[in-house]
C-alpha cells in the first residue's frame, strides 16, 4: 500500500476539467476539494473505507458569519465527488454519507450571558432533530425522509434512530447487523447496540 499511496492521492495527474470541478485553485474550496478528490481516487483504487473529515461545523458562536463560509467550502467538492463518482461508473457501488455528530437547535446560544450583540450568538447542539444525507450505494436519490416539527427542534415523522442509521449503512453494505452479535459480560453486544432497524423506505 505504501509503495502506491503517492501516486494515488497525487491530484496533478487528474485534467484541469476536473480540478476546476472541485473547486481546486478557489480560495474557497481548494482544501476540501483536495480532499474530496482524493477520496475519489482511493475509492477508484479499490480502498474499501474512506473518511473524510472537513473540520469545524460546531457554531457555539458567531454562526451569522460563520455557517454561510462553511456552506460555500463544502457544496461544491460535495457535489464534485458525487458527479464524478457517476460519472465514472463508481457510483453505483460507492456509499457515500454525510453526517456530523449532532443535529442544532433553532434557536439562539448566546456564550457570553448577555455580553456581546446577537451577531455574535450561536447554536446549541440538539440530538432531538438530525439531518444525514447519503447518495449512490443503493440508496434512493432525490428522496427527503423524515421531518421535524414546524420549529425545526424535534423530529415528528419517519424518525431514524442513530442505531437505524447504522444499521441501514451496514446493509448497503452488505452486513446483516443483527448477525453481527456476540455475548459478553452477560448481555448481547453488536455494531447497533441490540437496536436498529434497516430503514428501508430510502433503498432502491
Amino acid at each position: 500500500m505504501q509503495a502506491r499511496t503517492d501516486r494515488i492521492v497525487d491530484i496533478s495527474r487528474e485534467t484541469e476539467e476536473t480540478r476546476k470541478l472541485y473547486g481546486i485553485g478557489e480560495e474557497t474550496t481548494d482544501p476540501i476539494g483536495r480532499s474530496m478528490l482524493v477520496a475519489r481516487r482511493l475509492s477508484e483504487a479499490g480502498v474499501r473505507f474512506v473518511q473524510v473529515h472537513t473540520g469545524q461545523w460546531d457554531h457555539h458562536r458567531g454562526i451569522k458569519a460563520s455557517l454561510p463560509t462553511s456552506c460555500a467550502s463544502h457544496d461544491k467538492p460535495l457535489a464534485a465527488l458525487i458527479r464524478d463518482l457517476g460519472r465514472r461508473g463508481l457510483l453505483d457501488d460507492t456509499l457515500v454519507v454525510c453526517t456530523g455528530e449532532f443535529g442544532r437547535t433553532p434557536f439562539d446560544q448566546d456564550l457570553s450571558r448577555g455580553k456581546e450583540t446577537p451577531e455574535t450568538y450561536g447554536r446549541g447542539h440538539s440530538p432531538q432533530g438530525f439531518t444525514a444525507w447519503m447518495a449512490g450505494g443503493g440508496v434512493k436519490g432525490g428522496l427527503a425522509y423524515g421531518d421535524t416539527d414546524d420549529l425545526g427542534y424535534r423530529a415528528v415523522e419517519g424518525k431514524v434512530h442513530i442505531h437505524d442509521l447504522h444499521a441501514t449503512i451496514l446493509h448497503l453494505l452488505g452486513l446483516d447487523h443483527e448477525r453481527l452479535t456476540y455475548h459478553h459480560a452477560g448481555r448481547d453486544i453488536r455494531l447497533t447496540d441490540v437496536y436498529g432497524r434497516v430503514v428501508k423506505e430510502i433503498i432502491t
